[in-house]
């Protein structure tokens, strides 16, 4: 298993791979598929070229199997994980284990003090994957953008702060 940072180039696969997404888990996602679909070669590039995002794709013998994104959110020291999904097929094999991973050293190098996420109430199997990460639930819900009869709730992730030499010293 692989886990790399999209860039240019990489547009077309980030598209593949959402489009993917959004077609097995439809209420999973505060997107939907047709509105995806019909995103121009500007919204991808524009995805995967982000200075205040990073798109991360897990591999599997070069297989696209699993992605997860991170922004850095309005809240100052937040980043937002969102886009987060794994193809059926590669369930349990820990890619979702590395995305998160990957996505927390990647808002921590930001200096981000906290990681959110939203997640759906019928979705248990995610709500499990993000407890066993350290998130917890902050009580607030609202619809979901892109089905309002579907509920989210935010979660959240406390991160350490970086180890300085003073720090270490003690």
């Amino acid at each position: 298993m692989e886990i790399r940072r999209l860039g240019k180039g990489d547009e077309e696969r980030l598209r593949e791979i959402r489009l993917r997404a959004l077609e097995d888990a439809p209420s999973a996602f505060a997107s939907t598929l047709d509105r995806e679909r019909a995103f121009g070669p500007e919204v991808w590039a524009e995805r995967v070229a982000g200075k205040d995002s990073a798109v991360f794709l897990a591999e599997d013998g070069g297989r696209p199997v699993g992605t997860a994104t991170g922004f850095v959110s309005e809240l100052p020291g937040t980043v937002h994980l969102v886009g987060m999904w794994v193809d059926p097929a590669a369930r349990g094999s820990g890619a979702a284990d590395h995305l998160i991973a990957t996505v927390l050293e990647w808002a921590r190098e930001r200096g981000a003090r906290e990681v959110e996420l939203w997640v759906t109430v019928p979705n248990d199997r995610a709500r499990a994957l993000y407890t066993r990460h350290g998130f917890s639930p902050t009580g607030e819900r609202q619809p979901l953008p892109s089905d309002p009869a579907v509920l989210e709730d935010r979660f959240t992730l406390a991160l350490a702060a970086p180890e300085t030499a003073d720090s270490a010293e003690r």
